[in-house]
């Protein structure tokens, strides 16, 4: 598995950054797939997203304030994804939003976990601009 990093400063309190980052926008906000639906299972919620050709599960979970999302199942694009996004406040109503994913290409490609890692990256990176672009 490789693991990515990003983060960013929102001009946000923690509370309002927080509201935003419910589970289907940040799918949409990710920009690879659309939300299909939401579903509440055993105290987690399952976002079911769809993109060409294929569609997948995604299971969120709170853990101690930090949203920590996996891909639920084997049929998507990775044998393994996990991400945690974690707020903590900066100053003067700002706070830093960091996105920390580690992902396993389920094709055997040479090479492929680290595409994955850069695929992974960029829609990590993507939705720390739509986060930015919200509140400015």
């Amino acid at each position: 598995m490789r693991e990515v990093t990003v983060s960013r400063v929102v001009a946000a309190a923690p509370t309002e950054l927080s509201a935003w980052l419910e589970p289907a926008t940040i799918v949409e906000a990710e920009g690879s797939f659309a939300v299909e639906r939401v579903e509440e299972r055993d105290g987690t919620t399952v976002v079911v997203a769809s993109g060409p050709g294929l569609q997948l599960p995604l299971r969120f979970e709170d853990r101690d304030g930090t949203i920590y999302y996996t891909q639920e199942s084997e049929r998507g694009p990775f044998s393994a994804m996990e991400t945690s996004l974690e707020t903590d406040p900066v100053d003067h109503g700002r706070t830093r939003l960091a996105a920390r994913s580690a992902v396993e290409l389920a094709a055997p490609l040479p090479f492929g976990d680290r595409i994955a890692a850069w695929k992974r990256r960029g829609e990590l990176t993507t939705l720390l601009e739509s986060a930015e672009a919200a509140f400015e």
